[in-house]
């Protein structure tokens, strides 16, 4: 599968129509597996879900068939983007949870349990966001292994496979960038 991917990655680039829609079906399930196990820490009651994030990111990948953003080094870059707009995605959809219009300001409360914890995940992600992206400006890489494994869901086995390290890379980077993270947001 790797090689037909490439293949076909190649083609897209080369701005072949047929390129995206046989692509799709190709990274559909790992695309939705990644997306299902993201959105897995969200609170219950989310109106986002796996196959909405999936599509909503493969059309930000692939949507613009003229743009020169089109360039993936193979499988590994491809759902490294997959990651980065999943996330981005996630970000504006808390952004605007906050705003005025849609609410922000206004906590949902449940009558069962007023105390849930989950009202404050949105003010979260937007920490996480702020965060990552100092550390990114300070360490790209360890930045990238946060969103892979975090963001995508990617096992740290799969983040050292698509970063091309050993799983006892991946695992350092995890680790420092964990406590760089916590360190930041808890200032």
């Amino acid at each position: 599968m790797s090689q037909e991917l490439t293949q076909l990655l190649e083609s897209l680039e080369r701005g072949n129509p047929d390129a995206a829609e046989t692509l799709l079906p190709l990274v559909y399930d790992e695309l939705r597996r990644l997306a299902a196990a993201r959105l897995s820490h969200e609170p219950p009651g989310q109106t986002l879900e796996a196959t909405g994030l999936v599509h909503e990111a493969y059309l930000r990948l692939v949507g613009d068939q003229g743009s020169d953003s089109l360039r993936w080094d193979g499988r590994g870059h491809f759902f490294a983007a997959a990651a980065e707009a999943m996330r981005r995605i996630l970000v504006e959809r808390a952004r605007r949870k906050q705003r005025i219009k849609h609410g922000g300001g206004l906590d949902r409360v449940d009558l069962e349990d007023p105390t849930d914890p989950a009202n404050d995940l949105w003010d979260r992600i937007l920490e996480v966001d702020a965060a990552l992206s100092k550390l990114s400006a300070e360490d790209k890489v360890a930045a990238d292994v946060v969103k892979l494994h975090y963001f995508s869901g990617l096992s740290l086995d799969e983040v050292g496979e698509v970063m091309g390290m050993s799983r006892a890379s991946a695992y350092r980077q995890w680790t420092y960038a964990r406590s760089w993270l916590k360190t930041e947001i808890d200032r």
